[in-house]
């Protein structure tokens, strides 16, 4: 067996991880695609992206077309003559003669057990429906959205506290190793891409601003899984005396019922590490909060000196 020549195309920092696994392999790296830089920030200054940032640490070359459609677009990787290349939330849609181009074709990892959220934020949608697990699926990649045929498949359980944050990063790590795993297969040559199932398949639609207004009319749980599902962006949020205030963390009390005939988002009591607040079946504690212009504090700070018993959110 000879070592492959991998070629990679990833933007956000999910995809540094399984880039510095190839970095570190048998295999070699002979250059990366990433988005070109865009202003970020109050100053809007030119910034790379994170895998940019990790490329030109490992001293990989990096080429930042505006689009693969152009020949002068596939140029770089033409010249990279790869075996495979490896796609990591690259930002672009990838055309069909670039999916052609390597010996072994493109392949793909994707953050959700395939078929189950195709699309742009499978982390997300999973904490949302409550999902109990997910996982990453290398596949490889056809013209579709999210589905080609498996290589393989590793999956993680959902923890009652996961948060997107949290999740976006162990499955960073476990694509990375999962990615590893199935290179060596495509080397070997033993690794059999498998049709995706027609049952369940699901759509992880991109997240919408609109979706962190929250409505207290549902479920404590329901709740809950928005404020975990929308950390770090673009995070819960609800009114409170006429402007926004945003929910970083919270959770569903399990066994409290008080004051259960009050309307949906009352704040029933002040606890000393939460904010209870009534929700259309249950009760919310409510335990780090911010509002417009500031830092994020935790609850007890933000009712000192108020009296919040009786208010109503939303």
């Amino acid at each position: 067996m000879s070592a492959l020549r991998v070629a990679f195309a990833g933007t956000p920092e999910f995809a540094v991880p399984a880039l510095r696994a190839i970095a570190g392999s048998s295999h070699t790296l002979v250059g990366v695609l990433t988005q070109p830089d865009r202003p970020k920030g109050r100053g809007r200054v030119l910034t790379p992206s994170p895998v940019k940032q990790a490329a030109l640490e490992l001293g990989v070359p990096v080429a930042q077309p505006e689009t693969l459609r152009t020949e002068a677009g596939r140029a770089a990787l033409e010249e990279w003559r790869p075996d495979v290349l490896v796609v990591v939330a690259y930002g672009q849609i990838l055309p069909p003669e670039v999916l052609k181009l390597p010996r072994l074709g493109c392949v793909n990892i994707h953050a959700s057990l395939l078929p189950r959220w195709r699309g742009a934020a499978p982390i997300q949608r999973a904490i949302l429906a409550g999902d109990r697990e997910t996982g990453v699926t290398i596949m490889q990649m056809d013209e579709g959205l999210d589905t080609g045929p498996i290589l393989l498949q590793r999956s993680l359980p959902i923890e009652a506290t996961s948060t997107a944050a949290t999740l976006h990063d162990r499955l960073a790590a476990l694509g990375a190793e999962a990615l590893l795993e199935a290179l060596e297969g495509l080397e070997r040559g033993d690794l059999v891409p498998r049709p995706q199932p027609a049952e369940g398949v699901t759509y992880a639609a991109k997240l919408e601003k609109s979706e962190a207004l929250i409505d207290w009319s549902r479920t404590a749980d329901e709740i809950e899984r928005q404020v975990r599902a929308f950390d770090p962006w673009p995070v819960a949020e609800t009114r409170f005396e006429g402007e926004q205030l945003r929910i970083h963390a919270a959770h569903a009390v399990r066994g409290e019922e008080v004051a259960p005939d009050v309307a949906p988002g009352t704040i029933v009591a002040v606890k000393p590490d939460a904010i209870l607040v009534r929700c259309g079946q249950g009760l919310l504690a409510v335990t780090r909060v911010q509002r417009p212009g500031r830092r994020p504090v935790a609850a007890h700070e933000f009712a000192l000196g108020r009296r919040l018993e009786g208010l109503r959110l939303g």
